[in-house]
């Protein structure tokens, strides 16, 4: 009797666990973008939830390219394409 109440127990908080999460708001998957005109280059910005994550650079003559946020600090490095391979820089410890 006991071990029956505990599962019934189990499964109304899986139940009322799982309706918690279906109420959650879906991110959006929509970056918000920004162009400029900085001397004779343009400059896309392109932020989610507010957070600067790469910035797009067209020189008047030569080849586009990217800065993309390395970490939250505001450090970008440069990449040739937006879906290029990037590193992963964990902090892992720090003195």
């Amino acid at each position: 009797m006991t071990r029956l109440i505990g599962c019934g127990l189990a499964a109304l908080l899986l139940l009322g666990s799982m309706h918690s999460v279906a109420q959650e708001p879906p991110l959006t998957g929509e970056p918000e973008v920004t162009i400029r005109q900085e001397g004779d280059k343009t400059v896309e910005e392109y932020r989610i939830n507010g957070f600067l994550y790469a910035i797009k650079i067209t020189p008047k003559n030569g080849a586009p390219y990217f800065l993309v946020a390395v970490d939250d600090d505001g450090n970008f490095t440069r990449a040739d394409s937006p879906s290029g391979m990037r590193i992963p820089s964990w902090k892992i410890f720090e003195w």
